[in-house]
């Protein structure tokens, strides 16, 4: 019987809850680019009504990401992310069977419930409660392999559409959840941190300043911005910089390898350092890739692509270490769960603003990311170590 803190049981525990994530992301925030197409001409709607109602959940997923942070707290992750993993499998079967525009609605709430209680947060609040303040490599490792999220969902959810149809593609991923990740999250430990985190409490002092706490939440929804407008803008933006249709689309494909690659960064080198400090470099990257774009066009699009990305991939893990580094594990799972709440909510109106600012400014729109980078940083500036 392995030990909780043992480094074979911590492997194999990092190991079942990446994957598992590995299963949430692609099946819920990675759909839409495969799917939306066909669940809209199926519908008789424009794809906008699918991407609107995929923006309905995340601002579901903003609104019980704290009740299920602080559900975490109190029992521990096991149970919420199995929870998560049916929920998931309902709204999916919801799509599956959509007659109608207000089901197929009602499909993406679902979804939305599930991705507020089964995606990183809910995974970093889990890893917090197992392992305490030891849980900044765990939180490392899982978002090494659930990076691999689109890699794997995109393809897979394909072949589905290619082989099947869409409808029957959302009832293989809910298959998916209901024998692949639901067991894995069954063997999780139960990791609840009520006794260690009033221990923790005590040794940590007071509780944090509101002004960090907001500075924060600031940071979080700057970056989730930039991210999902990047995300759903790249191709247009490096094209209106002067890039080729292909380069654009090769240097776009660089993002998530130059993701991985930073996180492997953070995890061996990195690490040495308290996270504010490899946060900060991380947030410092968008803007100083936008110099380089609107300085030198279309020649520059794979360094912006691999600044965005490499950039985009430390800061995802700063959502989890920074404020277990800042404010210890008492309450981190409310905690994260409210502090994400306002970047969820950003990212779900990030591709339509972000979409009006490059019709209307081109290349110019991308001022409107740096600016926000730079407020970012500057913001980390302000913070301090507890």
């Amino acid at each position: 019987m392995f030990s909780r803190l043992s480094p074979a049981r911590r492997g194999l525990t990092v190991a079942a809850l990446g994957t598992s994530l590995t299963v949430s992301w692609a099946s819920s925030y990675y759909i839409p680019a495969v799917l939306a197409v066909p669940m809209a001409e199926d519908l008789g709607l424009s794809p906008v009504w699918v991407f609107g109602a995929f923006s309905m959940a995340m601002v579901v997923s903003a609104m019980v990401g704290p009740w299920a942070g602080a559900r975490i707290d109190g029992a521990g992750g096991r149970g919420v992310l199995m929870v998560s993993n049916l929920i998931f499998a309902a709204g999916l079967g919801l799509l599956a069977v959509a007659p109608t525009p207000p089901v197929l609605f009602a499909g993406w709430a679902v979804i939305g419930l599930g991705m507020g209680i089964g995606l990183y947060e809910a995974g970093f609040a889990t890893l917090a409660g197992i392992y305490g303040k030891d849980a900044r490599g765990p939180i490392t490792g899982i978002t090494l392999i659930a990076g691999f999220a689109s890699t794997v969902g995109w393809p897979l959810s394909g072949v589905m559409l290619a082989t099947w149809g869409w409808r029957e593609a959302c009832i293989g991923w809910a298959v998916i959840h209901l024998a692949v990740a639901l067991p894995l999250n069954a063997w999780l430990p139960k990791g609840t941190s009520t006794a260690a985190a009033q221990q923790t409490q005590i040794e940590d002092g007071p509780p944090p300043s509101r002004l960090a706490l907001w500075l924060l939440a600031f940071v979080f929804a700057a970056t989730w911005f930039n991210s999902t407008a990047m995300a759903a803008h790249l191709p247009g933006l490096l094209q209106a910089a002067g890039a080729s249709t292909a380069v654009a689309i090769a240097a776009g494909a660089l993002i998530g390898p130059a993701q991985v690659a930073a996180r492997v960064l953070e995890f061996g080198l990195l690490r040495r350092f308290h996270p504010l400090v490899s946060t900060r470099v991380a947030a410092a990257a968008h803007p100083a890739a936008a110099v380089a774009l609107v300085s030198f066009g279309g020649p520059a699009a794979y360094a912006f692509a691999l600044l965005h990305g490499a950039g985009n991939g430390i800061l995802t893990i700063a959502k989890g270490t920074l404020p277990l580094a800042l404010f210890g594990s008492a309450g981190y799972g409310r905690r994260i769960g409210w502090l994400n709440a306002p970047a969820r909510i950003l990212q779900a109106a990030a591709p339509l603003i972000f979409g009006a600012a490059l019709t209307a400014w081109g290349l110019s729109a991308i001022w409107l990311t740096a600016g926000i980078g730079a407020a970012s940083f500057i913001a980390l500036l302000a913070l301090r170590r507890s």
